[in-house]
């Protein structure tokens, strides 16, 4: 299972790298004029970049960025949103709408590694839950530069339904700017449109209510 997830991630980075280098390359043709040090000053810009991209991968996924984790503790969270430019935090309880979320932001870790995607019980993070005004569950905290920048609160602007896909979800995260959004290179993993819209509740069984 890890190498499935390190093998999505490099892909997904691979993506973004290549779109990159295809800009790059791009100008070199439209600049075929050039002598020929010129045209290695821009393949040495290319080269830095590259080497950039690589860099900031290197360092998202030693905070853990790439994966769906759990803040166990409370006071665990102020260190990962000051460690990470841009935050995704599901406060959620043991029920079924939490759940559906649940499935979703693992799918879109994975997608996005340039932001990390974490979870944490609403019920045992009671300071947190006061301090941020949490009252529906689930509710996604969007994170930037260590500040909540914005909330999604339950599937009210999915739709109001539990069968929102992914790429909805995606959309709302991008609107908010707390994922960069990279249009049809983000869903490489979807064998379709049809079957992405597919519903999670196609998996699993509904076993609570979407409120506390």
């Amino acid at each position: 299972m890890e190498n499935a997830v390190q093998e999505i991630v490099a892909k997904q980075v691979l993506t973004v790298a290549k779109a990159v280098e295809d800009k790059l390359d791009e100008e070199i043709h439209a600049l075929d004029r050039l002598d020929l040090d010129d045209l290695e000053v821009l393949r040495e810009r290319r080269l830095q970049q590259m080497k950039k991209m690589a860099e900031k991968r290197n360092r998202w996924l030693s905070l853990g960025h790439g994966e769906y984790s759990e803040i166990q503790a409370e006071k665990d969270f102020f260190s990962v949103v000051k460690a990470s430019d841009r935050v995704v935090c599901h406060f959620y309880r043991e029920n079924w709408p939490c759940k559906v979320m649940d499935k979703h932001l693992s799918i879109l870790a994975k997608q996005h590694i340039e932001t990390r995607f974490v979870k944490i019980n609403a019920e045992k993070a009671p300071y947190l839950a006061e301090k941020l005004r949490i009252v529906v569950l689930p509710t996604l905290a969007l994170i930037k530069n260590a500040k909540v920048d914005n909330y999604l609160v339950g599937f009210d602007e999915l739709g109001g339904t539990d069968e929102f896909s992914t790429e909805e979800l995606e959309e709302r995260l991008a609107k908010a700017d707390v994922i960069i959004f990279e249009g049809e290179s983000s869903k490489f993993l979807s064998k379709s449109k049809a079957h992405s819209k597919k519903s999670v509740r196609q998996s699993s069984n509904p076993d609570s209510s979407d409120s506390e």
